[in-house]
This record gives structure tokens, C-alpha cells and sequence, in this order.
């Protein structure tokens, strides 16, 4: 197994050479960082032995897939609490979001504009029933288009697709303006009542998975390498999924394979040049991991499928594959891919770059199955930082996942966690790579503008923003990463949290990046026009040391090193359901079974 994946790293370092710059070329799967780092090694500390800023010694990413905070959360914290749905009601004093309100709930733009036609909508309620949705167009240029310079009027026209054999709305590219309440995204509501949740997050850039992916860990999509592919730069007439970035090299606007992952397509391929928040983490050996629903190509599911084809079954969307290449965050950088899907070598040694006791570089590098990532925390082996993906059903998708699916899986994840001894010092993150393209009223004037030709029309062809691109990769201005794109959900459930908190601090996926930077690593950044050098942080949505909270009464904490924090703040769920429980059914701290 071991020489497999030293194989295919061999493979990779000769497709990347000339292309690479200095510090991609010396790269590998297995970098440590300089000899001073390895004079430092620290496999088998507990990540609460490792310095942090904050009382936060483990977090944890949940990345769900295609959801706009209208979408989800268009009218929290009101519930329409129709008989036979699960009811919701909000606790008293929670605030208020930056929602739909009654004009744009009677009167909304994407109504009243007759581009959008047949498909011309107001916002409507989907209930438990309509979980399962059509896909909506989530692409760099048309979720531009939709936005309209930020009138937000076109989304029918531009990125709205309907469901055929309905009625009404749903069955029109107007389905794209359907948002579902506490009556079927329960969960979320309720860790929204108990915990933090910010109205201001967005995708740092207009585009799909692959792009938010990379922004999520390394806040970067320039510096595209193209190992295989059949696509020229995108044009309107053509598409494509990277553009040149006007720098010498190429951006990324859309979503593609990473190379040599066995489950990759054939024909598409690419690397990225720039560094992520693994490889910081692997230089001053801080245990971490990325875990996929899907990833352990040796798993045979119930229903017989087994390596790249594993599948599961969904009784809202049926059936489809557990892993998704073009989701995989850390499969596109050489010094943290694993294309093989090399296993590690021992629960022990999950998280961590060495095999247990020794110096040999572990076999899975950082890169597992979802499962390993509750084995590990059995085993007493909590990695500080890690990064799960639900199996593709699970994942909130449109069109092959769902709300009811997603929920079952952030309540059976969290529901575990809460039972750990390390809850007390852990942040759970639940956020989105995209939109999906689903309306959200609150557009974002771009702060990075882009004028790619054809790839950016957000104020007119070849335009979206005004001012000059921010520097890319080589430090030199780059189109193709107009941002802030489109407005996500994002919640915080942590002991540390604040309290039925809605934070208005505009943040990005970056900031996940930059929260890990800070809390782990003395605020150093990646470089090379990574976004986590300018986007916001995510600290207002916790409560430390002599920090208060006006939902919380006043209630100061104690010194965070004398325990503080709200330990006893355990909200389980019922995982079906997304109801409070009032106590921890048995067997809920299962593990998925993918």
C-alpha cells in the first residue's frame, strides 16, 4: 500500500514539474516542513496539549454541499407549524436575521421582472414533503447573471430549474425561489436557538463545489495546473471550468476532478500550486484530517457496492454514489492528495503524518474515510482539526440529497461529539461550499472584482466589481475569483459558543482558514493571495475569557483556563426529526455507516 501511494506521488511530482512553482516542485504528499519542524515531532500529543489561543482544542468542519442562507433560513426564527409537520418555536428574545421581509415575500423582484417569464416568482414555503428538489444552475456566470448587478431579479432566468410533472412554481425555473422553515430544517433551527449562527457569511468567490472546497482550506482558486483535460478556456458559447487568470496562468471558476485520484474522471484532471491549511498544520505537526463519506474504497455496502462505485439509498432522492472526486478539498494539492486511497496504518495513526513510532510517512496522509473519524475519537485519538463530508446523499446537494438526509447526518455527528470528554473543548462548524444558486436576497458588492471577457457579467460583459483584482498565486492581479459570491449558512455549536447569537460580521469560507490560522498557529497565513489574509473572522461568535453575552443574562464565564466555558451546553437531537431530546437516546452517538 505504501509503495502505491509513493508511486503515484512520483507520478505526480513529473506531471507537475516545469509548470510548478519552487515550493510545489520540492513538494510531496509527505512534506513536514523544515528540519526544525521535525526536530519538534510531536505524534502522540493530544491535541489538548497543543498551544491554542482559545479554550478551542478540536474543530470540527462539517461541509454540506449547495444551500444559500435564504434557502434555509429565509424567515427564522417564524415557523408556519402546520399540523403533521415538526413544530418549531422560537425561544423568547431570539434575534432577528437578515431575512425575507414582507416586500420581498409579496413583492419580490424576481416576480414583478418579465425576463424571468413563466418562471417569475415570489418566495414560497417548500414543507417536509418537497425535500427532494432539482438541481439549481450554480455556475461563476450565471449565478452573476442572476444578481443583476446587484438588483438580485434574474434567478429564474439565469439559474433556476423546476421539477416536471408539478404544479405551481415548483414545477418552473421559479422553483428556485423555494425555501423551506423550522418545519423541515429543524436541526439547524434548534442549533441556531442554543448556539451561534452569522447572516453574513458568503462563498468568497460566484462558482460551484470545487472552488468553495479549495476556499474553505487553502482560500484560494488561482494557480490551476491542467494535467488532463479536453475544455479551452471558458467562453459563453462553450463553458468551461478555468479561465485564464491574466497573470500567465489559469483560475479555477467551476468544477473539476483532482489528478491521479482513482476515482477521477479520465479525461479532466487538475492540481493546485498554492499551499492549504494542512500544509501548515503538517509543519508544526499538528494532527488534522479530512474525512469522506465514500473515500474507503475497501467498504462494501450493504447493498454490494464497494470501491469508486460504493453507493447508498436514499428514500427522498434514491440512490447515488458516496463519493464525489470534485468535493475531495485536499485531493488537489500533491503534498496532501492520497489517490490511491492508501488506508492508514492504525487508528492511532489517523490525523497524524508518521506511523506510529516511527518516521515512516503514514499511508493515508491525512486523507480518510468518514468512518475513521469516529474510530479515531473512540479511541481516545481526536484529531485537533478535521474536515468531514457526509456520503453524497447525505451531503445537502439538490438534486441527489436532501434536507431531511443532511439533517439525519449533523445530528447524528454532533449528537456524538457531545458525548466525547473533549466536547468541552470543541467547535463544531456547519457551512456550505455554494448556494446551489437557490435565491438569496442579500447580494455582496464585490470587494475582488474580475474582468474575464467572457467569464464575468455581473455589471455588463466582461465585468463584475469595480477597482483592481486582488493579487493571485504569483502576486501579481488575477481575474476569474470575483467576490464575495453568494450568501451561505454558517453555525458555531460549541460549550464556547454564544447563546442564540446571530452574528452581522461579514465572514467567508476563508474565515474557517484563518479561525485555524489564528487559534493553532499564531496567525500565520498561507500567502500567494489566499483570502484568509482579508476576510473576517469568526471569533464574535464566541464567548471567552470575560466576554459576555446579553442572551446569556449577563452571565460572565470563567477564565478559560480554569475550565471555563458552558460545558453542560449538550443539545441533542432526534436525528430524524431535528426535535430536541430531552435525553440522549440509546445507541445515538453511532457512527455513520459510510
Amino acid at each position: 500500500m505504501l509503495r502505491k501511494t509513493l508511486l503515484a506521488t512520483a507520478v505526480i511530482a513529473a506531471a507537475i514539474g516545469a509548470g510548478a512553482s519552487a515550493s510545489m516542485a520540492s513538494a510531496s504528499p509527505f512534506h513536514r516542513g523544515d528540519d526544525h519542524d521535525r526536530d519538534h515531532h510531536h505524534f502522540g500529543l493530544r491535541a489538548e496539549a497543543y498551544p491554542t489561543a482559545t479554550p478551542i482544542k478540536h474543530i470540527v468542519v462539517l461541509f454540506n454541499e449547495n444551500v444559500s442562507f435564504d434557502h434555509y433560513f429565509a424567515t427564522y426564527p417564524k415557523a408556519t407549524n402546520p399540523g403533521g409537520e415538526t413544530p418549531f418555536h422560537a425561544r423568547r428574545g431570539t434575534p432577528a436575521v437578515n431575512g425575507l421581509d414582507a416586500a420581498l415575500l409579496s413583492n419580490n423582484p424576481n416576480y414583478t421582472n418579465p425576463a424571468n417569464e413563466s418562471g417569475a416568482a415570489n418566495p414560497f414555503r417548500l414543507d417536509p414533503s418537497q425535500a427532494a428538489t432539482a438541481d439549481q444552475n450554480h455556475a461563476y456566470t450565471p449565478e452573476q447573471l442572476a444578481y443583476d448587478g446587484g438588483k438580485a431579479d434574474l434567478f429564474p432566468k439565469y439559474t433556476g430549474r423546476g421539477t416536471t410533472g408539478v404544479v405551481g412554481a415548483f414545477g418552473t425555473n421559479g422553483q428556485v425561489m423555494g425555501y423551506y422553515d423550522g418545519n423541515t430544517v429543524t436541526a439547524l433551527w434548534n442549533y441556531a436557538q442554543h448556539f451561534a449562527m452569522s447572516d453574513d457569511a458568503y462563498t468568497d468567490t460566484y462558482g460551484p463545489s470545487t472552488p468553495g472546497a479549495l476556499e474553505v482550506v487553502s482560500g484560494q482558486t488561482d494557480g490551476v495546473t491542467l494535467v488532463k483535460t479536453t475544455k479551452q478556456p471558458f467562453t459563453l458559447a462553450a463553458g468551461s471550468y478555468y479561465i485564464r487568470d491574466g497573470a500567465g496562468g489559469y483560475a479555477l471558476i467551476s468544477d473539476v476532478d483532482p489528478a491521479y485520484d482513482l476515482c477521477s474522471s479520465p479525461t479532466d484532471q487538475i492540481l493546485m500550486q498554492g499551499r492549504n491549511i494542512g500544509d501548515l498544520l503538517n509543519a508544526r505537526d499538528i494532527s488534522w484530517g479530512g474525512f469522506m463519506g465514500g473515500f474507503n474504497l475497501s467498504t462494501v455496502n450493504a447493498n454490494g457496492t464497494t470501491g469508486c462505485k460504493r453507493s447508498s439509498t436514499s428514500s427522498y432522492t434514491g440512490t447515488t454514489a458516496d463519493y464525489i472526486p470534485h468535493h475531495n478539498w485536499f485531493q488537489y494539492f500533491p503534498s496532501t492528495a492520497n489517490p490511491t486511497h492508501a488506508r492508514p496504518s492504525s487508528v492511532q495513526a489517523i490525523g497524524h503524518t508518521d506511523e506510529p513510532g516511527t518516521r515512516t510517512p503514514d499511508p493515508a496522509n491525512h486523507e480518510y474515510g468518514l468512518n475513521d473519524f469516529f474510530a479515531a475519537v473512540k479511541a481516545g485519538n481526536f484529531p485537533a482539526v478535521s474536515f468531514l463530508k457526509a456520503p453524497a446523499f447525505q451531503d445537502a446537494h439538490a438534486g441527489y440529497s436532501d434536507p431531511l438526509d443532511e439533517q439525519a447526518f449533523v445530528a447524528k455527528v454532533v449528537n456524538f461529539l457531545e458525548q466525547q470528554p473533549q466536547w468541552k473543548d470543541t467547535a463544531v462548524i456547519v457551512t456550505y461550499d455554494d448556494s446551489d444558486g437557490w435565491y438569496d436576497h442579500a447580494f455582496a458588492t464585490p470587494t475582488n472584482p474580475s474582468f474575464d471577457s467572457q467569464a464575468d457579467q455581473l455589471n455588463g460583459p466582461g465585468e463584475c466589481g469595480r477597482g483592481t483584482p486582488m493579487p493571485g498565486l504569483k502576486g501579481k492581479p488575477v481575474n476569474g475569483r470575483c467576490g464575495p459570491g453568494t450568501r451561505i449558512p454558517f453555525l458555531v455549536i460549541s460549550p464556547w459558543a454564544k447563546t442564540n447569537y446571530v452574528s452581522h460580521q461579514r465572514i467567508s469560507l476563508a474565515s474557517v482558514t484563518r479561525f485555524i490560522e489564528d487559534n493553532w498557529l499564531h496567525g500565520e497565513r498561507l500567502g500567494g493571495g489566499s483570502f484568509d489574509a482579508t476576510t473576517g473572522s469568526i471569533m464574535n461568535m464566541f464567548r471567552f475569557a470575560g466576554d459576555h453575552d446579553g442572551d446569556d443574562r449577563g452571565r460572565q464565564h470563567r477564565d478559560w483556563h480554569g475550565h471555563g466555558g458552558r460545558g453542560d451546553a449538550r443539545l441533542f437531537l432526534d436525528p430524524t426529526t431535528g426535535a430536541v431530546l430531552r435525553r440522549a437516546p440509546a445507541g445515538s452517538n453511532s457512527p455513520s455507516s459510510s
